[in-house]
């Protein structure tokens, strides 16, 4: 209380219970409540409710996007290439002896072997594992989640392809159905949980729903245990079980900008179509006539018109296209689907112009997006592929643990995402030089950060340096032979 409200309640108490509670009345937030100067939003149902009621309607009209507009395709396209990469994101095994060093022999028999798989990782043995991990990046941001199933050990209907008995199986959600419903079993839209919400089985149907010839029922389903699942998916909610496509928040603006940019360019055609027109300067001139023909005045370059009538005068048609907003407003609506998609708006529009200082700003506040999106991508689908691989490989044979590993460090991994390209590199190159000079960083991070492995590096160059020598070479990288080289000549000079 105030003190004028202080000195009412003191004299009159009853008056000044009325000020207190007329206060509380005023003190909201506008925000929450409805007005005529703005609508008002009221939640119908939590989540999962709302997914499973708009769920498929979003992936249909996003897949219709994709297939069918170029700015929804190259921004997908675009989300995929900086998240997972021309090569896929890597995996560097990292298991560690019991003194806290990396036993480097097992880590040489696990990349080994993960190479092997990575050749046929899928049961259909048409994916390597790069390609596969852009599918499955296409199919999350477009559909908003993906399944699959992990499968191991030896089985008479599969060949896994690979000396390690591990594949997977993907598909895409229409394969879970949103309408199962099971209260009493705990099913929810395909997905089966505990008491406590955690999920602990998977209902996928055993044929593709898509097919014309058959209707799935929800009871014509297999049960596969979460243990086994993979499930990529972006979920906005707690609890939340099934995931929402990243174009949900931008199909309104997409289409209109579709539908503009086609207005204008079907106004652009018919502009081009027109040409002129003949004025006359009074109705008399407009004589009646029975005759079918037409008149025509050839158009051309440079052409001189002297059949005109007394009082015509040839009219040119201004259809005021192409229209010159047209660039500024398609710029300020790419602009934003790019902040509610999450690409750069230089990459979705293919807009480069701008300072240094300008695009490096937006590299690296984008870099950070992508580097949280790949974070979630090795979280749902490589961490748990690699925990299950590496017990695999020890078992199989094809990668035993040495008896010196320290116990749970058999899976432990660097995943090697992608490096935020160099704008300007040589700018690039000296300020990585001077951090690693002053000790802020190591030669490692800056081969990680842009995209090398460290060990590959470090073989390549021994082993060219070793070649060049062999060669009697002098390269600028193989600093003995240079060394050398600068030692003869400064003996020749002194002699």
């Amino acid at each position: 209380m105030n003190p004028i409200d202080i000195a009412v309640a003191y004299f009159n108490p009853q008056a000044g219970l009325k000020r207190r509670a007329a206060r509380e009345v005023l003190a909201r937030y506008e925000a929450a409540e409805p007005s005529r100067m703005r609508k008002f939003y009221r939640e119908r149902g939590n989540q999962n409710q709302i997914v499973q009621k708009h769920g498929r309607a979003l992936i249909t009209q996003t897949r219709h996007l994709v297939r069918n507009h170029d700015l929804a395709r190259g921004a997908l396209r675009t989300m995929v290439n900086n998240v997972v990469g021309p090569q896929g994101i890597g995996i560097e095994p990292q298991p560690r002896r019991r003194d806290g060093s990396i036993h480097e022999e097992y880590a040489a028999l696990l990349r080994e072997a993960y190479r092997d798989f990575c050749l046929k990782p899928e049961v259909t043995h048409q994916f390597t594992m790069s390609r596969l991990q852009r599918a499955v990046g296409w199919s999350w941001f477009r559909d908003g989640e993906l399944f699959g199933q992990m499968v191991q050990g030896l089985r008479a209907d599969l060949d896994h392809g690979t000396r390690v008995p591990f594949s997977l199986e993907m598909f895409e959600c229409e394969h879970v159905p949103w309408d199962l419903e099971n209260e009493s079993e705990r099913i929810s839209q395909g997905i089966e949980r505990n008491a406590w919400g955690r999920p602990t089985a998977l209902h996928v149907y055993r044929r593709d729903p898509w097919r014309t010839q058959y209707m799935p029922l929800g009871a014509d389903t297999r049960v596969i245990p979460w243990d086994r699942v993979l499930h990529i998916a972006s979920l906005d909610h707690l609890g939340q079980m099934r995931g929402v496509s990243e174009f949900a928040s931008v199909i309104t603006r997409l289409e209109d900008i579709k539908d503009y940019e086609e207005s204008e360019r079907v106004a652009a055609k018919v502009a081009a179509m027109l040409t002129a027109y003949v004025k006359k300067g009074n109705p008399d001139q407009y004589e009646e006539t029975t005759s079918t023909e037409t008149r025509q005045i050839d158009m051309s370059a440079a052409m001189i018109i002297d059949d005109l009538q007394v009082g015509e005068e040839i009219g040119m048609i201004d259809s005021k296209r192409p229209n010159p907003n047209l660039v500024t407003f398609r710029h300020g609506q790419l602009r934003a689907f790019s902040a509610g998609f999450g690409t750069s708006y230089s990459s979705t529009s293919k807009d480069y112009s701008g300072t240094y200082s300008a695009q490096r700003q937006e590299l690296v506040e984008q870099h950070v997006h992508y580097a949280v999106l790949t974070d979630e991508f090795v979280g749902l689908f490589l961490l748990p592929v690699w925990q299950r691989f590496v017990p695999l490989a020890h078992l199989s044979g094809v990668a035993p643990m040495p008896a010196d590993l320290d116990p749970g460090t058999a899976d432990d991994a660097l995943f090697v995402g992608q490096a935020m390209p160099w704008i300007d590199p040589l700018k690039e190159a000296l300020g990585w030089e001077a951090l690693v000079k002053a000790g802020f960083a190591s030669e490692v991070e800056v081969i990680r950060k842009r995209g090398g492995n460290p060990h590959d590096l470090l073989q390549q160059i021994k082993n060219w340096r070793e070649k060049c020598r062999e060669e009697g070479l002098v390269f600028s990288s193989n600093e003995a032979a240079l060394e050398s080289a600068r030692a003869a000549i400064s003996g020749e000079v002194s002699q």
